[in-house]
């Protein structure tokens, strides 16, 4: 059997790599420029994955492509039509949401009144030439749907006159709306299009100039720093009242910023061989439930999870109960100055089981249908409108048992040694 090549791994510093974008930027197409600029910032995400030994292929295909679906019947092998099953055959109901959209599903459709043009409250009626017409309170709908720029926008050619005797001219006022070039709204959406959705500026800057209304990056990067300014009281008031919030939900995934990049790699080798390591850069997500609202805030830096919780939870007034945290078992989580009540993440647990279903059908076949039973009685719960006190006695009740009959089975398996602690299975279970 011939021996794999070895795979070479080509470190790029970040200035290195920021002058080869300069480099071949003018030379290709825009889009392509764009696709280049976002496969090699995922590099790096990639390759740590690929560095962890317990990764199998289905993982790196559900990091790279996401999970079309979860669900037990499509991840856990088909059940022999001789097995006995527990299960209650399911009944098939309709899929909603697959006909048309009806007028009222356009609340941001401009409306026009039009008016009959023939007739008018009162007049006879055309058809039958003895009644009266009355107006209706509900009207018909008629949609039309058309395409503009994403930023359209309207230019006042003001009317000027000038005296034929001192030469001065006068010139008509621009409406109110004119006073300004770009209304307050277009940073506010340019920060959606680029940050939430993900729309590279050099497209929307191609688009915009293709539809004859330029928007060039420099002026986008202006307009978001200035909506970013005006909003950072905002900012400030929901970290205010997010950290009065008594459930928060946590996670980090990786992102790659140049200029924190190059913070990393100016480290000196001291900073390098020290504890504080880190280099790392990540993304958190903390979702906060407070009076019924939920809150969420987005932190981007050298800092975990729980870094970025603890720096919350100091702006938390202190006469306040410790809050409940909702996240996956990883300890950078959670904040280390601050006592916090921890639930760990249900679904994560799971999912060790969703990604062994084909290697080990029987055991993952318990867990999965038995966790499928808890999701079902959270479900009722939901259904019901409990209280938290109420919900949390609900499972108590039901999901419970289920709960510690599936622990002491793990640790029956574990302990008797019927399942190495060391292979995949035992790692899922732990």
């Amino acid at each position: 059997m011939s021996q794999p090549p070895d795979i070479k791994i080509i470190r790029v510093p970040p200035q290195a790599a920021q002058q080869l974008f300069e480099r071949i930027k003018p030379r290709i197409d825009s889009a392509d420029y764009d696709l280049i600029v976002e496969v090699f910032n995922s590099v790096p995400q990639v390759l740590e994955h690929l560095s962890h030994k317990d990764l199998t292929v289905k993982k790196l295909l559900r990091m790279l492509f996401g999970a079309s679906t979860e669900k037990n019947d499509r991840v856990l092998p088909p059940i022999p039509q001789d097995a006995p099953t527990d299960q209650p055959p399911k009944e098939k109901t309709k899929r909603p949401g697959h006909g048309r959209n009806a007028a009222k599903d356009y609340p941001g459709a401009s409306v026009v009144a039009v008016t009959h043009p023939q007739l008018q409250d009162g007049d006879p009626c055309p058809a039958c030439q003895d009644g009266q017409v009355r107006l209706l309170k509900d009207t018909a709908k008629a949609l039309h749907i058309f395409a503009q720029p994403i930023f359209p926008a309207t230019r006042y050619d003001l009317q000027q006159l000038r005296c034929n005797r001192c030469r001065q001219v006068f010139t008509a006022p621009p409406p109110p709306a004119a006073d300004a070039k770009y209304a307050p709204n277009v940073g506010c959406q340019l920060g959606l299009l680029h940050y939430e959705y993900g729309l590279p500026m050099t497209r929307i800057q191609t688009l915009q100039e293709n539809l004859g209304v330029p928007l060039p990056i420099g002026t986008q990067w202006q307009l978001l720093e200035n909506t970013a300014n005006d909003i950072a009281p905002v900012f400030g008031e929901l970290e205010r009242q997010a950290a009065q919030s008594q459930l928060f939900h946590s996670d980090d995934t990786h992102r790659l910023i140049l200029d924190v990049a190059k913070e990393i790699q100016a480290q000196t080798q001291e900073e390098h061989d020290s504890e504080k390591k880190r280099t790392g850069i990540f993304t958190t997500g903390l979702v906060a439930r407070f009076q019924g609202h939920d809150i969420v805030l987005y932190y981007t830096g050298r800092q975990h999870a729980g870094e970025n919780l603890a720096d919350l939870l100091a702006k938390r007034p202190q006469n306040l109960p410790p809050p409940t945290l909702m996240c996956d078992a990883l300890s950078r989580n959670a904040p280390k100055t601050f006592q916090i009540i921890l639930a760990n993440c249900l679904s994560h647990g799971r999912r060790q089981f969703v990604d062994l279903a084909l290697s080990f059908p029987q055991a993952c076949r318990r867990m999965l249908d038995d966790l499928c039973q808890i999701y079902r009685f959270d479900a009722q719960a939901q259904e019901q409108n409990l209280s938290p006190q109420a919900r949390l006695e609900f499972h108590q009740a039901n999901s419970g048992p289920i709960m510690t009959l599936l622990h002491d089975g793990m640790q029956s398996q574990l302990y008797d040694k019927l399942v190495e602690p060391n292979s995949a299975l035992g790692a899922a279970f732990k």
